[in-house]
C-alpha cells in the first residue's frame, strides 16, 4: 500500500512538471514575441507529446490549435525527424490549421514539443492573410508542408511574407520556446529517470480516457441532432449537420448531411472539426480532466470527405479555422442539447479584423457575449469557443501601429433576456491612420445567437466603415481617417423571463 501511495505521488508530481514545462514554454513564447498578435492577444499554443506522438500536456491556450496538434505532430512523426531538428509546417492538408498558424514541431528525450502561432501575415493576396474573398489556399499565403527548419529556410520562408523582421522574430519565439522544453525535460528525466517519465506519460494518457469515458457513460444514450447556417462572402447560407451518438462510455458524432465544400474560405480540414468536437466533449464530461489526449480516444468524428467540414485541397479554409470551427461548436452543443442541459449559444465568431499595406500587418479578434447557462448569466466580451485569446491593449496598439482607437466598451442590452441573461457584446471603433486595406471575416451578422429553453436570442453582430453597413466578410481599401466599428453579437438567455425582470 505504501508503495502504492508512493507511486501515486511520483505520478502527480511528474504529471504537475509537464504541465509546468508547458506552460513555461508559452510564457517564453510570449515574452520573446515581437508582434503584438502572440506578444499582447497570446494567439499561440504550447503542448508535449509522448514518443508514440500522442498528447500528454498542454498549456491552457488556444481550443482550436490544441486539438488538431496531433495531426502536425503525426505529419513530421512520417519524416522520421532526429533528436536536434526543428520542424516547420501550416499546410491544413499536412497537419495544420489555415496557414497564419505556423508550427513547429522538435523530437525531445521523451517525445516531441510543439508550438503553434498565429502570424501576422504569411504571404497572402491581402495584409493579414485572412482575406474575405480567397477561393484558393495558394491565395491565402506560403503553404509550408512539413520541412526540416534550418537558417537557410527561415530566411527563405520569411523572405516571401511581409514585414519579415517581425516574422523572423516570432519563429525565432517559438524556436526559444523548444530549446527551453529541450532543457526542462532533460532535468525532469535526470532527476526522476526517463523510465519513470516515460511511464507517467502512459498513465496521464490513460488517466484522461478513463475519466471522459467514465463521464460519457453518465449522459444518456441516444441519438440526438442539429442543424444550422453559416453566412459564405457573396451570400447564400452553408449547412452544418451533426449527429451525436452516445452509447455506454463511447460517442460518435457524425457530420454527413453537410454542406459540401464551397468555392470560398469557411471549408475546414478534419483537424479543425476534430478539435471543435474535442473541445465540446471535454466542456459536458469533465472540463477539469488532465489535458491529454486520452481525453479524445472516446470521441469518434465521422466528417464525408468533400464537404465544408471535411474539405479537399486545394480549397481555401482561413476562416474555417476561426468561423466555422465556431460554429461547429454550436451545432455539436445544440444537439447535446437534446440530451443534456446546454449553455444558450454565444457570439458563435471571433469577429476577424486585418488591416495592413505593405509596411505594417495588425489583426485581432474581437470577444462577445457568451450565452447564459442554466445557473448563471453569460459573461460579457469574451473571446468565446475556440478562441482563447486577449484583447490587444489600446497603449499597445497605438505605439506600435498607424492605428487609433476611438472607442472599446461593452454593447450594453445585446444579450438575450431571459431567467439567465446573455452576456453583452462589445463595440470597437479603430481608426486608420494611414491608407491600408482592411479585411473582417465574421459570423452570426444575418442570424442571431439563439436562447435555450424560452431565453430570448442575443443581438446579431454588424460591421460598419464611416457609418455605413458592411457585409459579414469583407475585403476594401481604405484612406487614412476612416473609422472601422465593429459590433459583436450578444448571448442568448437561458429560461423564460421571469415577471418583473
Amino acid at each position: 500500500m505504501r508503495r502504492f501511495c508512493e507511486m501515486r505521488i511520483e505520478l502527480q508530481v511528474i504529471g504537475a512538471s509537464l504541465r509546468s514545462i508547458a506552460d513555461e514554454m508559452g510564457a517564453v513564447l510570449f515574452r520573446s514575441a515581437f508582434s503584438a498578435n502572440i506578444k499582447e492577444r497570446r494567439d499561440c499554443s504550447t503542448a508535449l507529446f509522448d514518443a508514440r506522438g500522442r498528447m500528454v500536456a498542454q498549456a491552457e491556450h488556444i481550443p482550436v490549435h490544441l486539438g488538431a496538434l496531433p495531426d502536425a505532430v503525426a505529419a513530421v512523426r512520417a519524416h522520421d525527424p532526429k533528436a536536434g531538428e526543428v520542424w516547420i509546417l501550416n499546410d491544413p492538408f499536412a497537419g495544420g490549421t489555415h496557414l497564419p498558424d505556423i508550427t513547429l514541431v522538435t523530437r525531445t528525450r521523451a517525445g516531441f514539443a510543439v508550438t503553434r502561432a498565429h502570424h501576422a501575415d504569411v504571404g497572402a493576396i491581402e495584409p493579414g492573410s485572412l482575406p474575405a474573398d480567397s477561393r484558393r489556399l495558394e491565395e491565402e499565403g506560403v503553404v509550408i508542408p512539413p520541412t526540416r527548419l534550418d537558417s537557410g529556410i527561415l530566411d527563405e520562408l520569411v523572405s516571401r511574407m511581409r514585414n519579415p523582421d517581425e516574422r523572423r522574430g516570432d519563429l525565432r519565439a517559438q524556436l526559444a520556446a523548444h530549446r527551453l522544453a529541450e532543457r526542462r525535460l532533460n532535468e525532469l528525466c535526470e532527476r526522476r529517470g526517463q523510465q519513470a517519465v516515460e511511464a507517467a506519460m502512459d498513465e496521464l494518457h490513460d488517466y484522461s480516457e478513463r475519466l471522459v469515458r467514465a463521464a460519457i457513460a453518465r449522459l444518456p444514450d441516444g441519438r440526438f441532432e442539429a442543424a444550422d447556417l453559416l453566412e459564405p462572402a457573396g451570400g447564400g447560407e452553408l449547412e452544418l449537420h451533426a449527429a451525436v451518438t452516445i452509447a455506454g462510455n463511447g460517442l460518435e458524432i457524425d457530420f454527413a448531411g453537410t454542406g459540401a465544400q464551397h468555392q470560398g474560405n469557411l471549408n475546414c480540414p478534419l483537424a479543425v472539426t476534430r478539435s471543435a468536437c474535442y473541445f465540446v466533449v471535454r466542456c459536458l464530461t469533465d472540463p477539469d480532466v488532465p489535458a491529454s489526449g486520452g481525453a479524445f480516444v472516446p470521441v469518434r468524428v465521422l466528417a464525408p470527405e468533400g464537404t465544408v467540414v471535411n474539405a479537399r485541397p486545394p480549397a481555401a479554409v482561413a476562416a474555417g479555422n476561426v468561423e466555422t470551427s465556431s460554429r461547429i461548436v454550436d451545432v455539436v452543443f445544440a444537439a447535446f442539447g437534446r440530451a443534456v442541459p446546454v449553455p444558450a449559444q454565444g457570439q458563435g465568431t471571433m469577429n476577424n479584423l486585418t488591416l495592413g499595406n505593405d509596411r505594417f500587418t495588425y489583426y485581432e479578434t474581437v470577444g462577445g457575449g457568451q450565452g447564459a447557462c442554466p445557473g448563471a448569466d453569460g459573461p460579457s466580451a469574451v473571446h468565446v469557443a475556440m478562441s482563447n485569446t486577449l484583447s490587444t491593449p489600446t497603449e499597445a496598439l497605438e505605439l506600435a501601429y498607424p492605428l487609433r482607437v476611438e472607442r472599446h466598451e461593452l454593447r450594453l442590452g445585446s444579450g438575450g433576456a431571459g431567467e439567465h441573461r446573455g452576456g453583452d457584446g462589445v463595440v470597437r471603433e479603430l481608426r486608420v491612420l494611414e491608407d491600408c486595406r482592411l479585411s473582417l471575416v465574421a459570423e452570426r451578422r444575418a442570424r442571431a445567437p439563439q436562447g435555450v429553453r424560452g431565453g430570448e436570442p442575443g443581438l446579431p453582430g454588424r460591421n460598419l466603415l464611416n457609418g455605413e453597413e458592411l457585409p459579414a466578410k469583407v475585403t476594401r481599401g481604405l484612406h487614412s481617417g476612416d473609422l472601422v466599428r465593429v459590433e459583436t453579437p450578444g448571448g442568448g438567455g437561458y429560461g423564460p423571463v421571469r415577471k418583473g425582470q
